[in-house]
This record gives C-alpha cells, sequence and structure tokens, in this order.
C-alpha cells in the first residue's frame, strides 16, 4: 500500500498536473491508497471555508483512513529523529517525522513531493514513489 502525504494530495486536489500526481490517480484506480488522519488534518486546515471542508474530506475518505501515531510509533519516531540528527540532519515537521517513520515501520511506500522525506529514504529505508 501507499500512503499518499499531503503535499500530493494538495496539488492532486488542485488539479495540478505532477508526476506526483499522475501516480496519485494510477494508484486511486487500483485502490492501493491510504490517507493518514495527520495528512487528512493538513488538507482539511487547508479548506477555503465550512463548505469546501466536507467536499475535500469525502474526496479523501474513499480511501482507507489510518491513525498514524501509538506510543510506539511516537518513541521509534523520536530514535529516528536523534539518528539522522547525528548525521547532522534535522527534519523541522514532527509530521513528517511521524509520517515517514509510520511507513517504515508498516512497510508501506510514501508518494510525496517534499523533500524533507528524501533524508528518510537515504538514510531510514523510507520507500518512496
Amino acid at each position: 500500500m501507499t500512503l499518499v502525504d499531503s503535499s500530493v494530495w494538495i496539488a492532486y486536489l488542485r488539479n495540478h498536473e505532477t508526476p506526483a500526481t499522475g501516480m496519485l490517480s494510477a494508484l486511486a484506480a487500483e485502490r492501493m491508497i491510504l490517507v493518514g488522519d495527520i495528512i487528512m488534518l493538513e488538507v482539511l486546515r487547508g479548506a477555503r471555508d465550512d463548505r469546501h471542508a466536507p467536499w475535500l474530506e469525502a474526496r479523501m475518505r474513499r480511501y482507507d483512513v489510518v491513525s498514524l501515531l501509538d506510543d510506539g510509533l511516537a518513541a521509534r519516531a523520536a530514535m529516528n529523529f536523534r539518528r539522522l540528527r547525528a548525521l547532522g540532519i534535522t527534519i523541522c515537521k514532527t509530521a513528517d517525522l511521524i509520517i515517514g517513520t509510520f511507513c517504515i515501520e508498516h512497510g508501506h511506500h510514501l508518494l510525496h513531493a517534499d523533500r524533507d522525506f528524501d533524508p528518510m529514504a537515504a538514510h531510514l529505508g523510507l520507500m518512496v514513489l
């Protein structure tokens, strides 16, 4: 399965054609998408108004929505932060650290358009599309 980051969802929902949104379209046709609760939050907080938000939410709820964080994953995400920091790399966004660690721990691919995930792919084994 593939978890799709908000960086791709936002472009997709705005009808921007990019390699990542094209891949999202292909994955959607095969129903191979997971939506993370934190990712849904990131997308919904950008809704224009209270009428736009339910439309966005309905589009995302077509796929399986999963909770990305529990106490065990929190500890592993903190460990990943320290591992990267020891290499001189700082992941600034906690949400990205959670998203990347969730994918690593559960063996999911991540479809993204955010270079903040590149160090996790290079040093922690995050599988990206």
